[in-house]
């Protein structure tokens, strides 16, 4: 019996998932990247966390807002130049818009302690939200690397960027340099050939 072929993404979904997850992610490009894994590996399942991982990983080594980034990337992926340019409006239209209005309210009452208060009480959630994503793309390095390698990588990182002030992108690119050079012998699991 062969196995069920999935279903092709459709230019409405595409515009949906980067629509919902533009509209959502209040606070900028932290905030988003959840929203933007929730609908393309969780909902559409056009990418597995480690495909999603491996493009946020890219994306923040590169110039520009991470959402336009990863949603360019995956609209091209999954449906090409028409998909780029769907998931690209539909992630910059609801920015666009908010924008415009939450400037304009906030311009009009920014002396008020409740806006304060407000704008303050989001950062909690975007970062509850972000130890959500960092406990799943651990998890997915625990498969792969095993937790002793995931920690002492989690350990050098913060040490690198926060001690030695080594920007992220430049962590990035060395990451990836030594993932060429060294190659990784793949486990085999129990039972199979």
């Amino acid at each position: 019996m062969q196995a069920q072929e999935k279903e092709k993404p459709r230019y409405g979904d595409i515009f949906a998932a980067f629509f919902r997850s533009g509209i959502l992610s209040f606070g900028g490009g932290p905030s988003g990247i959840p929203l933007i894994e929730a609908e393309v590996v969780k909902k559409y399942q056009w990418m597995t966390i480690e495909e999603f991982g491996d493009v946020v990983a890219i994306a923040n080594a590169l110039p520009g807002p991470i959402n336009t980034k990863l949603s360019g990337y995956i609209g091209w992926k999954v449906k090409g130049l028409p998909g780029l340019l769907i998931a690209l409006a539909a992630t910059v239209l609801p920015t666009v818009v908010l924008l415009i209005i939450l400037l304009g309210f906030l311009a009009a009452f920014q002396n008020q302690r409740w806006v304060r208060g407000m704008t303050q009480a989001v950062l909690p959630v975007v970062g509850v939200m972000m130890a959500q994503l960092t406990w799943r793309f651990m998890s997915s390095a625990k498969k792969g690397l095993g937790w002793t390698i995931s920690l002492i990588l989690v350990g050098l990182s913060f040490v690198l960027m926060e001690i030695l002030n080594v920007q992220a992108p430049i962590l990035i690119a060395l990451v990836l340099i030594v993932a060429l050079i060294i190659p990784v012998k793949k486990r085999v699991k129990e039972g199979e050939g």
